[in-house]
């Protein structure tokens, strides 16, 4: 039951974004549960097009498993394959436009786009609304909904798109939509590992991650063990001030040309690895 006070404060609230649009409701909740609204700017909704589904590798951020929130752990789907999951959808707007999401990606509340608990960023899901049969394809780069019971959180433009942004909630369905590894063209035979000659001033690495948690460097470091020839190795570092950061690194290599080819190699599975000269 509402206070008085937040009763008062809910219905200014209400009464002046009701002045402004009548079409807009301006309480929501986003994926850190604080209090959201909706964006200022009117568009034509329903011409905004979908995402357009497209092969990606995964996203070098918010991948890791597992992770905490509020306390409660959760867990990423090693694939997406075969998810199907019927719940309750939200969404998220004004109050985090252009933060970063998960992903590192800033947050367009016109863009479709949405947030998930579980699954790999980035994924493409269908997403249709049970109480009007209304379906949309949103690009998954976030993480949330936090709130019990709630199993995606759309984009102001998505939610209001597939009918449900003046209510708040629906009940909806999600389901990924499957996509193949475009072909991609690579060396006919892996590269030989040349280790760096002993007085060579100079060696390179490919650093992979960055982690706090220990286990999550051991267990990228067994992932990436199987997929290259290359030396892989954990190297932490901490001060008095910070805790201690644990870096995943592929190498050394004798020359930067070597760790370009073995980076080139990865590039189906590994997003993005910083070379880097020691």
């Amino acid at each position: 039951m509402m206070t008085p006070t937040f009763r008062s404060f809910f219905l200014v609230s209400l009464l002046l974004a009701l002045a402004a649009c009548s079409s807009q409701v301006p309480v929501a909740t986003g994926p850190s549960g604080e209090q959201d609204s909706a964006p200022s700017q009117i568009l034509d909704w329903h011409n905004i097009p979908d995402a357009e589904p497209k092969w990606e590798p995964r996203a070098r951020y918010g991948n890791h498993s597992p992770y905490k929130v509020f306390g409660k752990t959760y867990h990423v789907l090693p694939s997406s394959k075969g998810y199907n999951e019927v719940g309750i959808g939200s969404w998220y707007g004004k109050k985090f436009a252009g933060r970063p999401t998960s992903s590192q990606e800033p947050y367009d509340p016109y863009a479709m786009t949405a947030a998930h608990k579980s699954l790999p960023l980035p994924s493409y899901v269908r997403v249709t609304n049970l109480d009007n049969n209304k379906q949309i394809v949103v690009r998954v780069n976030d993480r949330g909904p936090f709130h019990e019971g709630r199993i995606i959180d759309l984009s102001y433009a998505a939610a209001h798109k597939i009918g449900y942004a003046n209510k708040g909630t629906a009940r909806v369905k999600v389901e990924v939509i499957e996509l193949e590894r475009e072909a991609i063209t690579r060396p006919t035979r892996p590269a030989k590992y040349v280790a760096p000659v002993n007085g060579n001033k100079q060696s390179y690495y490919l650093q992979v991650g960055a982690f706090q948690d220990l286990s999550t460097a051991k267990n990228l470091r067994l992932q990436l063990i199987a997929l290259t020839a290359a030396p892989v190795g954990i190297y932490s570092q901490s001060d008095a001030r910070e805790s201690a950061i644990h870096r995943v690194r592929i190498g050394p290599f004798a020359s930067e040309n070597a760790a370009q080819q073995v980076q080139y190699e990865l590039r189906e599975t590994v997003s993005d690895p910083l070379l880097i000269k020691r």
